[in-house]
């Protein structure tokens, strides 16, 4: 049980999140007093996620946002400012695609532009959308991967995506500190039970040799990823800005 109100009269926007890390982050914070605005690209999962975090207590609302798509992104600069407070203080881009598995230089130009505009053109749009919008002493998380320090095959580009966050969390921490105080930071996750990740956990007899390079050998919850990201969207975290922090029980991860 948290016991915690770090985020009281705080509002949060979280994309991509009815489901696995996304909706475990949403509630995170909502458990620890934040006013929070989830989404997804479907009505219905909107509507699941309200619900079932509506059975435990917890009070959200929702909105459909494809963030790729520029009045997806309007409609919830929009909603967010006007159902809770004017400006936002957390924001954490969560959203990611993978729609190619094998050798990288195979992937048609129609993946790579898929996997570039979700997982990395979006984030850097979302913060363009939300920067005048942002309370002073906000703050910016980027989802990653672990997978961003060793893009490999067969999902190469799925990683560099994810390596292309690092850098955009570091350039953007000068002009977000510069703009209005606000600070910008990155979450890599491990692996992760989700069901986006399941191909990877899913074979116990596959997964193996992975775990071996897993100190804490086994694969994270969606709750450890979420905890060290309300830990980086709050006051406690005061003093940090530009940095990845890699939460993967071990994996070792370096670029």
């Amino acid at each position: 049980m948290v016991n915690s109100t770090r985020f009281k009269d705080k509002t949060a926007v979280v994309t991509a999140s009815t489901d696995g890390i996304g909706l475990a982050i949403v509630r995170r914070l909502a458990q620890e007093g934040a006013s929070v605005i989830i989404s997804s690209r479907l009505q219905k999962n909107v509507d699941k996620a309200i619900e079932t975090l509506r059975d435990e207590n917890i009070s959200v609302k929702g909105i459909v946002c494809h963030v790729s798509k520029r009045e997806d992104r309007g409609n919830l600069v929009k909603f967010s400012t006007q159902n809770f407070t004017k400006k936002v203080d957390v924001l954490v881009s969560n959203a990611a695609v993978s729609p190619f598995a094998g050798a990288t230089l195979d992937m048609q130009e129609s993946q790579f532009d898929k996997i570039m505009d979700v997982n990395f053109k979006a984030s850097f749009q979302l913060v363009q959308d939300f920067k005048e919008h942002m309370n002073e002493y906000g703050s910016i998380v980027f989802i990653s991967s672990y997978v961003g320090y060793n893009p490999r095959q067969p999902i190469g580009m799925y990683g560099v995506s994810k390596t292309a966050l690092f850098g955009l969390t570091r350039a953007l921490a000068y002009e977000m500190w510069e703009n209005n105080h606000v600070r910008v930071n990155c979450v890599a996750p491990g692996i992760i039970k989700t069901r986006f990740s399941y191909v990877i956990w899913g074979d116990e007899e596959a997964f193996k040799e992975t775990r071996r390079s897993i100190i804490i050998d086994r694969p994270g919850q969606p709750d450890e990823i979420a905890a060290p990201t309300a830990f980086l969207c709050s006051s406690d975290a005061s003093y940090i800005t530009g940095e990845t922090l890699v939460v993967g029980g071990g994996l070792q991860s370096h670029l």
